[in-house]
């Protein structure tokens, strides 16, 4: 098993996290969030939190609550991603569901896209589950035809946002089911140079249909393997789910996709400032090359 964690990250920071939360730099806001993966103690002391912190998420119930904001803080900034070779722009929010519209350990998958489309002449590139485009404006920055695939209208609408941020364009956008999605691309007999799908535990897709991570995985990956270029291809597999292991996830992708060779699989996780590492999902990428 390996272990992987992004290596560019300048406006955003893990400060410390610990006793289900985690303490976040933004650009220059601060955030204390709930965390259901920090289950050890914090390293640095409550004092210190309190000290640094602009901005806390109140839950209020299973899947929202509120921000507390006692040092009026903007409530919407931007945040630079500056890799060597590439830069992003991410329009941030606060949400009543604790998110902010980025996931930053998503980072070390983003620079891994960008080095394997950059090479390949009119590489396509499809993301499912895509939320606000980090992978997608990633694909785009290498040039990349993009296809952006999210049940959810609004955060089509921000990943466009993010998108003309980071003075990209021409992303196509598709508010749809993912699995329905892949089966109609099938069917009209698409292939793709890189996917990533980074599938919820569960959820509702654009017109009702119910997804189930332990239901669905299977059947959506043996769709997914019609899709990819003969020649040259990668797959990034990543999931968030506390039931899930680094093995299920290797097996899932060595049963479905055959020439997974060079397969790397393991954890993701964040670096904070205190020392601690914060597992943050499982993943599992390869890229073929014949």
């Amino acid at each position: 098993m390996q272990t992987f964690t992004p290596q560019n990250w300048h406006d955003y920071e893990l400060l410390d996290c610990g006793n289900f939360e985690k303490l976040e730099r933004f650009g220059s806001v601060i955030l204390r969030r709930p965390e259901p993966q920090a289950l050890w103690d914090k390293v640095w002391d409550e004092i210190e939190w309190k000290k640094l912190t602009d901005i806390t998420f109140r839950q209020n119930g299973s899947h929202n609550g509120e921000w507390i904001n006692p040092k009026k803080k903007p409530t919407k900034w931007h945040l630079q991603y500056q890799n060597p070779s590439f830069n992003l722009k991410f329009n941030l929010s606060l949400t009543s569901f604790k998110h902010v519209g980025i996931f930053p350990e998503q980072a070390a998958n983003w620079d891994y896209i960008y080095d394997n489309l950059k090479p390949i002449k009119d590489a396509k590139f499809l993301n499912l589950f895509a939320y606000t485009g980090g992978a997608s404006i990633a694909a785009k920055a290498a040039g990349a035809d993009v296809t952006h695939v999210d049940s959810v209208k609004q955060v089509i609408s921000w990943s466009k946002e993010n998108m003309e941020a980071s003075k990209l364009d021409n992303i196509r956008w598709v508010v749809e089911d993912a699995m329905k999605y892949v089966k109609r691309e099938v069917k009209r007999g698409k292939t793709y140079h890189g996917i990533i799908l980074d599938p919820p535990a569960y959820g509702i897709g654009a017109n009702g249909e119910r997804w189930q991570l332990e239901d669905n995985i299977n059947e959506l990956l043996k769709d997914i393997a019609l899709l990819l270029d003969t020649e040259e291809h990668f797959l990034i597999l990543n999931v968030y789910s506390l039931g899930l292991s680094a093995l299920l996830v290797q097996n899932l992708v060595q049963q479905s996709f055959k020439q997974t060779v060079n397969l790397e699989n393991g954890e993701l996780y964040l670096q904070a400032k205190s020392g601690v590492q914060l597992p943050l999902g499982i993943l599992a990428r390869y890229h073929f090359k014949k």
